[in-house]
């Protein structure tokens, strides 16, 4: 009698078709002769919601596992494990008996586990006259083992879920910062109504708050691609009309500045910040606070306005190597607050540029084609400091 395998329950726990069915895993044949019983419980615990099992469940069975003496789970090996109640309950944690008892059944539902319950329910091992074990009750591991192939393969799955979610979160974060922050940036700069486009960036992100399936995220990555395509296209009607209404300005100030004898290269190290700023960054000068952060160190007080930024980028300017010249070059293409803002941009950056004095002079050059101006470095900064606080 001592070598039949019990198929029902102690007690009065009725039999079921799930328990019948773990019941015939645990007898069916491996699969392979062998597997590690932690990379099972790794695989196990990201396709959990495949087998309708919980983080909880997954401790119990830890602990169960811990009581099988190797590492691996082996083909004809003894895989019935028989610690008390009790000791569960210490290798899971302290947690409560009767708890310990739900997630013991819920294993059992699951497939993952088989009971072999002795005659009083109580799980020993049952030894002959010579000290030999004759049968074990307890929890059977053999299930894990038939079914490690099916496990790995429905983690594969969940963890390729999962990453297609996070890629498709990150997509959608993104493509709403920049709508955010575009339309924060155009409504201090350019005025405007904006309200219709804010008002609708602000509903996606807080549906973002959600839990969202990958259908939801991608109808939201749509919608927020959509949001930005429409803040971009009006952005760039403003500037065409922008430069079309100032191209007559433009046109003079070349003109005047041939006559300008200032404006030539031995006079860079004469010239001086002047004593009211020209026309402003774009940018609004919260925004750029929080992009060079790094700033305020060197700042003899509070940065309240342009000419504060001014004053502190003319403090740390020699700190970075920059020399008298290649400031003055900038200040006179860009303007002096424009090139305060580039100053702190590149010291924000100190740890990436190796020639602060060089990338300074190439960036004038740009600019006196026309080919630059502070926004996008401001922009890369402030989403480099997102991607750090995210």
């Amino acid at each position: 009698m001592m070598n039949h395998i019990s198929l029902t329950p102690f007690g009065c726990q009725p039999v079921t078709a799930r328990l019948i069915h773990g019941q015939q895993l645990a007898q069916a044949p491996a699969p392979h002769p062998e597997a590690d019983k932690w990379a099972i419980l790794r695989d196990l615990t990201a396709a959990r919601l495949r087998f309708g099992l919980s983080d909880r469940d997954l401790t119990v069975l830890a602990a169960l596992l811990s009581f099988h003496p190797d590492a691996a789970l082996l083909d004809g090996a003894q895989l019935v494990v028989h610690p008390s109640n009790a000791s569960l309950c210490d290798r899971a944690h302290g947690m409560a008996e009767s708890t310990l008892r739900r997630h013991l059944a819920a294993l059992v539902r699951a497939g993952v586990l088989a009971r072999r319950d002795s005659p009083n329910g109580k799980r020993y091992a049952a030894r002959g006259q010579g000290g030999q074990v004759q049968a074990v009750f307890g929890f059977d591991l053999r299930p894990l083992l038939v079914r490690a192939p099916e496990i790995a393969l429905a983690a594969d799955e969940a963890r390729a879920e999962a990453l297609r979610l996070k890629r498709l979160r990150e997509s959608v974060v993104v493509l709403l910062r920049d709508a955010g922050k575009l339309t924060a940036w155009a409504i201090d700069a350019l005025g405007g109504n904006w309200d219709a486009l804010s008002d609708a960036v602000r509903l996606a992100q807080r549906a973002l708050r959600r839990r969202l399936s990958a259908d939801d995220l991608a109808a939201l990555r749509d919608e927020a691609a959509g949001l930005l395509g429409q803040i971009k296209a009006r952005l760039k009607v403003l500037e065409t009309q922008d430069s079309n209404g100032n191209a007559a300005q433009n046109e003079r100030h070349h003109q005047n500045s041939k006559t300008d004898s200032c404006e030539s290269e031995p006079c860079f190290e004469k010239q001086e910040v002047p004593a009211v700023a020209p026309d402003e960054p774009s940018l609004p000068l919260g925004l750029v606070l929080k992009a060079v952060p790094d700033l305020s160190l060197y700042a003899p007080g509070p940065i309240r306005n342009w000419h504060d930024v001014m004053r502190a980028a003319d403090i740390v300017r020699p700190m970075m190597g920059i020399s008298p010249d290649a400031f003055a070059e900038a200040q006179r293409i860009m303007g002096p607050a424009v090139a305060a803002v580039v100053v702190a941009c590149i010291l924000q950056r100190m740890g990436e540029i190796a020639r602060p004095g060089g990338y300074l002079r190439a960036l004038s050059t740009k600019a006196a084609n026309g080919a630059f101006s502070p926004g996008p470095m401001v922009m890369a900064l402030l989403r480099a400091e997102d991607m750090r606080a995210a």
